[in-house]
Formats: C-alpha cells, structure tokens, sequence
C-alpha cells in the first residue's frame, strides 16, 4: 500500500479516489459480521476428502494459511460460540484454506459443520485481516455530517458498493457506502466518514 496511507491518517477520497476504490472494492462475495468480541470471517463451505479436512471460504482480503490461529468459533445459538481447535491448514486459493479441526475425523462428522459461519477473536481478527479489505471496517464509526451513526457490525460487499450494517435506534440499517456517499477515512480514529442521500436514514426510524 503507498506510504500515503500511512502518513495521512485522514484520507480524503477527493485526492486519493483510485486508491480507496482499491481499498473498498475487492469484492469476495461474503458477508462479515463482528458480534461482542468475535468477528465472523467466513464459513464452512465444504468437506474435503475422508478424513474430516474442511473448506474455510474467507473474506481476509489476502492470502493466508491462518499460521498460528489455534481456534475458530461457530455459533451454536444467539451468542452462543463453540470453539473448535485447528490441527492443520493449507491454503486452497486467494480466499479459501483446506483446515482439519481436533476431533473432526471423518467426511461425515465434517459435513455437518457446512455450511456453518466462522468467526474468531478481536485478537486474531486484528492479525489476520488485510487492512485493505472492506472487512477491516468491522468496528470503525460511520459518521454522516457530523453525526456518529454507531459502530459498523457488519460487511456486506457487493460488486459496486459496500453495505455497513449499524444499529440505529436499536434497530439494523444497512448504509451504503461507494465512491459517491464516501468523503474520508481516519485510520487512526477508526472512523469512516459518509455523505448519504436525503431520507435514508429516515427509513430506519
């Protein structure tokens, strides 16, 4: 990434707009989600051979065998996370890695972790997840002139735009975040600031 981003800690799309193009849209598909302090980076899509292995599809936003992760969580009920430990993983492709979990021996023991969500701590999210990906906005305040609308809880890319899923007025309203509606980024506040269209807000309230 250009030193720029590192020494502008406010970025401005107005001098910077292929950059933050760059930075928001490599699109994967998959919706990510941060709920207390787990963040969901993917889920389970498939088994793979006889002894148990996985497919872990990922929205990380780089290429990684998750090296040195020793636990994923999956959601069993509301709030409720099981964690399963990592015995091995090797990378399949840019968003996929080939994962075997303890206890997880045999096709059909693995079948029935598919297609489940995947999410694992603040801690490791913070390591593993590119800081260039839309998925690195988990946590950040979207602020529209001036009003902090809440923390972003949620990610969903989409092949022109990024949807933001913030509580507002305790219910969900997914904002739309692209090179029209997006002003700037402070890094180092963890803010990302909007500029969004008359009345959207209003159908949330």
């Amino acid at each position: 990434m250009p030193n720029s981003f590192h020494q502008n800690q406010e970025l401005s799309y107005s001098l910077f707009p292929e950059l933050l193009f760059l930075y928001f849209f490599c699109t994967n598909g998959l919706p990510c989600n941060r709920m207390s302090q787990y963040f969901k980076i993917g889920k389970l899509a498939a088994s793979f051979g006889l002894k148990g292995e996985l497919v872990l599809q990922h929205s990380l936003g780089n290429k990684t065998a998750l090296k040195g992760l020793e636990t994923i969580f999956i959601e069993q009920g509301k709030d409720n996370f099981m964690p399963y430990f990592i015995s091995s993983t090797n990378i399949k492709n840019d968003k996929e890695i080939f994962v075997k979990l303890e206890e997880v021996d045999t096709m059909e023991t693995a079948r029935k972790l598919t297609p489940k969500e995947v999410w694992i701590t603040e801690e490791d999210f913070k390591k593993f997840a590119a800081k260039a990906s839309p998925i690195s906005m988990l946590g950040f305040h979207l602020i529209n002139e001036e009003q902090d609308l809440g923390e972003i809880i949620e990610v969903i890319e989409q092949p022109h735009q990024i949807l933001c899923a913030i509580l507002l007025d305790g219910k969900e309203a997914l904002i739309p975040i692209h090179e029209e509606s997006l002003d700037k980024i402070d890094q180092k506040n963890r803010k990302i600031f909007v500029t969004l269209p008359d009345g959207l807000l209003d159908i949330y309230r």
